[in-house]
């Protein structure tokens, strides 16, 4: 199944940003962190680059962690999921920009606080998931040492490991190493 553009990118920033403090410590602990990571995924609008947006942010994070906790129990995740959009008062609208010319949805003003437009943004990308059968797509690293979670957007949903610490190359490896060790 292939999702838009925007759902793709969103669910991608959702993951980074719940793996944020899940594999190696806080990696959002400051503005810097911050203004890089939305740099990274196109966020614009507002930033009041304070420790209440910090805060605010991570307290999203955290709510989108227990929505992928929740995702395979699919009336969990739903009213997880309007909640948030009606925590955000997702009111949508399509637009397009210079740098991403495909139409695309926004959520929220770029005049509202951060954590609203993300949430908002992140919260339809999640109900995009639902309406379309597809919760089975999130994910937490099959690893047995790692509590990342990751959005499989492979064609037949086989995705297993994170990418955030070379989880698959680590498992594989240790497969093969005791497969040797039963050959010899």
């Amino acid at each position: 199944m292939n999702f838009t553009h925007d759902t793709e990118l969103t669910l991608r920033a959702a993951c980074v940003l719940i793996n944020s403090d899940r594999v190696q410590g806080e990696q959002l602990g400051d503005m810097a962190a911050l203004d890089e990571y939305l740099d990274g995924f196109g966020w614009t609008g507002r930033r009041d680059r304070d420790d209440a947006e910090l805060t605010a942010v991570h307290r999203l994070r955290e709510r989108l962690g227990k929505i992928w906790a929740a995702a395979d129990d699919e009336e969990r995740t739903v009213g997880q999921v309007n909640a948030l959009l009606s925590d955000t008062r997702a009111s949508p609208w399509l637009t397009r920009h210079p740098e991403m010319p495909e139409w695309h949805l926004h959520l929220a003003s770029i005049h509202d606080p951060l954590w609203q437009r993300m949430g908002a943004e992140m919260a339809m990308a999640l109900a995009d998931l639902i309406r379309a059968g597809e919760l089975r797509r999130l994910k937490t690293c099959a690893a047995p040492d790692c509590e990342a979670v990751l959005v499989d957007l492979s064609r037949n949903r086989s995705r297993m490991f994170c990418d955030t610490g070379n989880c698959g190359n680590r498992q594989h490896v240790a497969a093969y190493r005791e497969r040797r060790a039963k050959d010899s």
